[in-house]
């Protein structure tokens, strides 16, 4: 089924300067992957959301560290050096 989109002039010239330097091979072309990028993203923020609604789950059922906890594991796990606290 083909799709027809009204881009406005400024887009419609940068798929056509796409086209023409030879990056596409067509119009079409540009377009499926627009629309591939944004579907790549759409799955990102889709599994972000789910991250985060787990989070919260896990927070609200107080499945939580001690933020000190938390930041250690975070430095272990990206290698980072520990921090000590002046007296």
């Amino acid at each position: 089924m083909a799709i027809s989109a009204d881009l406005g002039a400024p887009l419609e010239e940068f798929v056509n300067n796409l086209v023409r330097s030879g990056r596409y091979n067509s119009k079409s072309e540009v377009i499926r992957e627009g629309v591939r990028i944004i579907q790549e993203r759409e799955m990102k923020l889709a599994a972000l959301d789910a991250a985060i609604a787990r989070g919260i789950a896990d927070a609200e059922a107080g499945r939580v560290l001690p933020i000190e906890e938390a930041f250690e594991r975070l430095r272990k796990r990206l290698d980072l050096p520990e921090t000590g606290t002046s007296e």
